[in-house]
């Protein structure tokens, strides 16, 4: 109880110290409106203020748990059969294709909690709402009735618009993040000590997600677009459509639009996860 309370608050910590930068990620993956990502920040604080950062932030909060819960859960039950079956033995030091693969089986599980959750918080993120007096409503007010929205007008599979990237996202996203963390925490470890230093483990933490988000960003671009794609008119035909018609049109390098802000997000985010937890 106390590793989930422990895990949930680290967690919540953690989306709330990146949000910002999040958002901004998203805008720019998303809208070609920007330019960069100073002017994505301007346009931000001038049209909408400080809290136009922090759009959609109480739904990553409250699911920040449950997904927490399902990505470590799957992880550390799949590591113990892999061990089990390959080695006769839980209780043996598992191989790095074993942590590899038992990351990837985490990524891909979340996915059935994540995918709603996700694509309201970008679709939130992405609602410009002026500050200005006589402004137009904007369509969501808020996070349970953007839920709601999405799901009447697209039917309940809309929640999971975006379900296939997320998924090829998270699954290599993590199986690459548990593989580096327990690497760095193996290599910066004396030879018999059974748990690393809190300076081995915040660095390899913040290592750990930078390097998942390398792995991550083209699908994040694809699954941000995909989601944001039945607000207007619709652009992509599917999922293989959204990605030849983004490199066609703007070049291979948008695959990687945002991976500066993923990097730059990761680090602290991670840090402060697993120093809090």
């Amino acid at each position: 109880m106390a590793d989930f309370i422990a895990g949930s608050v680290g967690g919540a910590f953690g989306v709330t110290v990146g949000y910002p930068l999040d958002t901004v990620k998203v805008r720019i993956q998303t809208q070609q409106q920007y330019s960069g990502v100073w002017h994505c920040i301007r346009s931000t604080c001038k049209n909408e203020g400080v809290k136009g950062f922090y759009k959609g932030l109480s739904m990553p909060v409250t699911t920040v748990s449950l997904s927490s819960s399902v990505v470590f859960g799957t992880y550390r039950n799949v590591l113990q059969c892999l061990g089990q079956l390959r080695h006769g033995s839980v209780d043996c030091r598992p191989a790095r294709l074993d942590i590899f693969l038992s990351g990837l089986a985490g990524g891909f599980a979340q996915v059935s909690v994540m995918a709603p959750a996700d694509i309201v918080k970008v679709r939130l993120q992405c609602q410009v709402v002026p500050t200005q007096a006589g402004a137009p409503k904007p369509k969501y007010r808020g996070p349970v009735h953007c839920l709601l929205t999405i799901a009447r007008e697209e039917g309940v599979l809309g929640l999971y618009k975006g379900a296939l990237p997320l998924a090829l996202r998270d699954g290599p996203s993590f199986a690459t993040y548990f593989t580096i963390y327990n690497v760095i925490c193996e290599q910066l470890s004396d030879p018999g000590q059974s748990r690393p230093e809190w300076k081995a483990v915040l660095l390899a933490g913040g290592v750990s997600g930078m390097c998942g988000w390398c792995v991550g960003t083209p699908m994040d671009v694809v699954k941000a677009r995909l989601q944001m794609d039945w607000m207007g008119e619709r652009r992509y035909r599917g999922f293989f459509h959204c990605i030849t018609d983004s490199v066609r049109t703007e070049g291979a390098g948008v695959l990687y639009k945002g991976l500066g802000l993923n990097c730059l997000r990761a680090f602290p985010v991670n840090m402060s996860v697993f120093g809090i937890s």
